[in-house]
């Protein structure tokens, strides 16, 4: 999951079909045609993965025509207006890169200071721009579909991505009641929190079932375990093993990974 430190900015999940088609129609090109009629005539996992696949393989010619109509959408009013924008960034950054096709048909989102999102496994997302704090499960099968310079298994890609659309839904982290606030996820591999200690609550005392991670975004806060106390400056993080208490304290903003530990 990522959680936006500042106003940030990306691609998360597939649009649906419909919306697909007509965002590719708002870009007035003949080449166009043939994907929007696949994506409103097709059954819509299969619409998505047909379209997806085949942008993959397109040429230079189509990537330098939507390069093209993204700089010129990104100026022109219209329901679409904000995603093009986007679009027109990551084409900018990365020009000629056949990424951008397959690009488009991902929802387009923004995050406000503190709102958070989760990406579940086989979920495509890009970032364009903005500072965040991400936290991922353990994995070996990080897939990459473009917009890089590194390698790109389309096989692999195809075999392992969620066909599915789905919007976005942007988390905010709840209160928990013992001086944290917790970004709510579906599953047990990590667990995210803010820590914001201050003038009304001048430390923060944190259960040590398991290792830990504290990062210091804002302020000035300490960090009290077994071994003393350490400053913790902004842009700094520590690291606690499980087993050991950890109180943070100070006036400033922490973000808290760790592990959902619970027993049966």
């Amino acid at each position: 999951m990522i959680v936006a430190l500042g106003s940030f900015e990306g691609l998360c999940g597939f649009r649906t079909a419909r919306d697909c088609a007509g965002l590719l129609s708002a870009l007035n090109l003949d080449r166009m045609h043939r994907y929007c009629t696949t994506l409103r005539s097709v059954p819509e996992e299969s619409a998505l993965r047909q379209v997806f696949s085949a942008f993959l393989t397109e040429g230079p010619a189509l990537v330098n025509d939507v390069t093209r109509a993204v700089a010129r959408e990104a100026h022109t009013a219209g329901p679409y207006q904000a995603a093009f924008a986007g679009y027109d960034s990551i084409a900018r950054a990365h020009p000629a890169d056949p990424g951008l096709l397959p690009a488009l048909m991902l929802n387009h989102f923004r995050l406000a200071p503190g709102e958070g999102l989760f990406l579940g496994a086989g979920v495509p997302h890009a970032y364009i721009r903005g500072l965040g704090v991400e936290v991922m499960a353990g994995s070996d099968n990080v897939l990459r579909c473009g917009l890089t310079t590194k390698h790109v298994d389309s096989q692999e890609l195809l075999r392992v991505i969620a066909f599915s659309a789905a919007p976005v839904r942007i988390l905010r982290p709840t209160a928990t009641g013992s001086g944290e606030e917790l970004f709510a996820t579906p599953v047990d591999d990590f667990r995210l929190s803010v820590v914001r200690p201050g003038p009304h609550r001048e430390s923060v005392a944190l259960d040590f079932l398991a290792p830990q991670i504290l990062l210091c975004t804002a302020g000035t806060v300490s960090v009290i375990g077994p071994e003393g106390e350490i400053a913790l400056p902004v842009g700094s993080s520590v690291y606690a093993p499980a087993g050991e208490p950890v109180t943070v304290a100070g006036d400033g903003t922490v973000y808290r990974a760790t592990v959902d530990v619970s027993f049966p």
